[in-house]
């Protein structure tokens, strides 16, 4: 691992599935620097938006969605779950470990299991190293 090591987290996240106070409490995490993007849906999320996350330095890239069979626009979340399927399979291909890109499903305002993902997203860090591509 390098020395001062400080990784970057990029969130995705649809806004029923975390909530402004969720956020807030994820800033507070000083072991890492996380950046978050709402949107309307988790289907919004696109692969191009996570590719782009890796491009331009996050270590890893996590997209947090309704829990299965609770999204308001049907789907959301089973879409953003086959898109980031596909991401992974594209990393692990050219080289960047899909373990970098990991999907969550969450309930809003439920800060101790996304307060556990960042965790777990730390942990897969801790054994994969810094993003090679930057």
């Amino acid at each position: 691992m390098v020395e001062n090591y400080k990784p970057k987290i990029t969130l995705f996240h649809c806004i029923n599935a975390f909530d402004d106070t969720a956020e807030l409490f994820l800033t507070g995490k000083d072991m890492c620097e996380i950046q978050t993007v709402k949107m309307p849906c988790s289907s919004m999320v696109k692969d191009v938006f996570l590719l782009r996350a890796f491009e331009a330095g996050s270590d890893a890239v996590v997209v947090l969605v309704c829990p299965e069979g609770q999204c308001r626009f049907l789907e959301g979340n089973i879409r953003a779950k086959k898109r980031v399927a596909w991401v992974r399979n594209l990393l692990d291909e050219i080289g960047l470990n899909g373990q970098r890109l990991s999907l969550s499903n969450i309930s809003s305002g439920d800060k101790i299991t996304a307060g556990q993902i960042i965790d777990d997203v730390l942990k897969t860090l801790a054994e994969v190293g810094p993003n090679p591509a930057v």
